[in-house]
């Protein structure tokens, strides 16, 4: 057989279940023998001739069916680990973790050179491009209020005198962790103020709960498609991704207790309500079933509230249903206020809090007060619930809006959000090298338009073309024309 000039050669390995492949490896190769092997497993892997859970031979079987050191299989499968391809079992060798990342690298043509928007990715982020930012995660200013907050940046800078010494509250500031504390009971589950710990953001959040609670080679499980910043952290703290499918009808947990089968997660990441991209809450039902996996597999669930604030009242929480036992959950003020004030929170239970806490002060010592102050007074001021009160229903006009243009492109919506920033939708039919989100987004940036395509978001393959839609920005007449006519270019 011939794969991609890649030649194998079917034998029985005698400890092997089905026949393996002595791959075709050239010592003359300008690619070493690791190279070699690492791209002849993934192949194999992409092709669906090695499937997840599939228990690949020893290192010395391998070694001694392709006549090479047992030195240069153990680098070779190091590599696949660490990529995330197969996972090590202590006590039973190594197996198929997932076939996501094979995909992509089998579609590595699509992104074999940078591109433009490669380059402007962190624009998504950092505002800074002059491109009209459809793709982006922030609201324009206007939107949140903008006197509201101006008022409370000021009053943060009256700082007394005597806060201008030390480093302020390792936990940080007191005032806003016992308004948290008093809002999250009210409304969610009780909890007190030395169980919230304020943070430089919800990124900020979930970079110190992986610090604290894995290690390298841990699987942590996230929704596919999810935070795409979540997925280039975990990857970083050298953690394994397996993504969880989620749709219009919310997280498949029967693919979820598969690979609760086959792995064990040390921690999952969730939106429970308005989750980013697709605008979608899980059910009652849901929230049960998960709790409940998390229970019989002992996983810590992390909850990303973040859009708390802009859904209905009712919605499910994780966190008041579980009452903090193996909940964390994560909160944010960057979609009511301003990205700009960089204040998250984690809420956890009083035996992990302090552990947090440590690793904050080793990270980073303490946060900003200033920033802490500012969202205080803002949050705590009588305008802030009429003003959230608006924002929700610009969000709701503009959503409905957003979906109707799409509509008038052939565009239509992967989910049917619930609430919230964004609308992600897109066009039919599988994607090719001709045709395909990250094609479309770069010839975007040419026309001067910030897109966010799926590819960002998924661990797998996408089976459409599709993109991730900013709502306050998308009314511009620039960004239909662009869309009608990459649509023809998809034809």
């Amino acid at each position: 057989m011939n794969l991609n000039g890649i030649k194998f050669e079917h034998v029985q390995l005698e400890t092997a279940e089905l026949a393996w492949p002595v791959l075709s490896l050239e010592r003359s190769k300008q690619h070493s023998l690791v190279d070699q092997i690492v791209d002849a497993i993934t192949l194999l892997v992409s092709k669906r001739e090695l499937r997840i859970g599939t228990k690949m031979p020893s290192v010395r079987q391998l070694a001694k069916c392709n006549g090479i050191s047992t030195f240069t299989v153990v680098e070779a499968y190091g590599h696949l680990v660490s990529c995330g391809l197969l996972s090590s079992r202590p006590g039973s060798g190594y197996v198929v973790a997932r076939n996501e990342v094979a995909a992509a690298q089998q579609n590595v043509v699509f992104q074999a050179t940078p591109t433009a928007i490669d380059a402007l990715t962190p624009d998504l982020y950092s505002g800074v491009s002059d491109a009209l930012p459809v793709g982006a995660g922030w609201l324009p200013p206007e939107w949140y209020g903008e006197a509201t907050i101006l008022e409370a940046v000021r009053h943060a800078m009256k700082i007394p005198a005597n806060r201008l010494r030390g480093y302020g509250h390792p936990l940080g500031f007191p005032s806003l962790r016992q308004h948290l504390a008093t809002t999250l009971t009210d409304k969610l589950y009780a909890v007190e103020p030395d169980q919230i710990l304020l943070t430089h953001g919800a990124t900020h959040a979930f970079d110190l709960i992986l610090r604290t609670l894995s290690k390298p080679g841990d699987t942590v499980f996230v929704e596919d498609p999810g935070y795409s910043n979540l997925l280039s952290l975990i990857r970083y703290h050298g953690c394994i991704p397996v993504g969880i499918p989620r749709s219009d009808a919310g997280l498949d947990i029967d693919f979820m207790q598969r690979q609760l089968a086959l792995t064990k997660p040390k921690l999952m990441f969730v939106n429970t309500v308005l989750q980013n991209p697709l605008g979608t809450s899980l059910s009652l039902a849901q929230a049960h079933r998960l709790l409940g996996l998390a229970e019989q597999f002992d996983f810590w669930l992390v909850e990303d509230d973040i859009y708390r604030e802009l859904a209905a009242s009712g919605e499910a929480s994780l966190a008041a249903m579980d009452g903090l036992r193996r909940v964390i959950r994560v909160g944010s003020f960057s979609k009511t206020l301003s990205p700009v004030l960089r204040v998250g929170s984690i809420s956890a239970s009083n035996a992990l809090l302090p552990e947090l806490t440590r690793v904050k002060m080793l990270a980073g010592l303490t946060t900003s007060e200033i920033n802490e102050r500012a969202v205080y007074h803002a949050i705590s001021a009588r305008p802030y619930r009429r003003m959230v009160e608006r924002l929700v229903a610009q969000l709701d006009a503009g959503r409905e809006r957003t979906i109707e243009k799409l509509a008038d492109v052939g565009m239509v919506p992967v989910a049917r959000p619930r609430g919230g920033m964004f609308v992600s939708a897109g066009w039919p039919g599988a994607p090719t090298e001709e045709w395909n989100g990250k094609l479309v987004a770069d010839l975007a940036l040419k026309s001067g338009i910030l897109l966010s395509p799926s590819d960002f978001f998924m661990l797998r393959t996408p089976d459409s073309v599709w993109f991730r839609f900013n709502v306050a920005y998308a009314d511009s007449p620039l960004l239909y024309r662009f869309l009608q006519s990459a649509r023809s270019l998809g034809r």
